[in-house]
């Protein structure tokens, strides 16, 4: 707003603030315990566990990648069909989650935010 003091940057600065001095007192905390300074969680000893997280990272690489040419529709529909299969859905379960997903989150996007989302091959039928 016009005449205030602060501004736009001002509460994610603080916010900012706020974080580096809670990182300081982990940092803290950790340099006065005896235990190492790094370890592994124990769910990477977990297949799946591990799998969904390289999943997640690389699905996101890839709608970077391919959501301009083919599309968000179809990139995220791919996406989530995956990414609920590795979380052990059924076919039955997985097939209608991902595709109400993608159309929940379409509407979220792309009606509410309006966020323009990339149609791809889909352009001809773009609303």
């Amino acid at each position: 707003m016009p005449g205030q003091k602060f501004g736009p940057a001002w509460f994610p600065g603080l916010i900012a603030v706020g974080l580096g001095i809670c990182g300081l007192l982990l940092m803290r905390v950790g340099w006065r315990s005896a235990q190492p300074w790094f370890t592994w969680p124990g769910w990477t000893l977990h297949k799946r566990a591990v799998a969904g997280v390289v999943a997640v990272v690389l699905g996101i690489l890839a709608y970077v990648l391919v959501a301009g040419s083919l599309g968000f529709h179809i990139t995220a529909l791919a996406l989530l069909v995956i990414w609920i299969r590795l979380l052990g859905a059924s076919w039955r379960v997985t097939l209608p989650v991902a595709i109400v997903g993608t159309l929940v989150i379409h509407a979220a996007f792309y009606q509410l935010l309006r966020v323009p989302l990339p149609w791809g091959v889909l352009e001809r039928w773009a609303y």
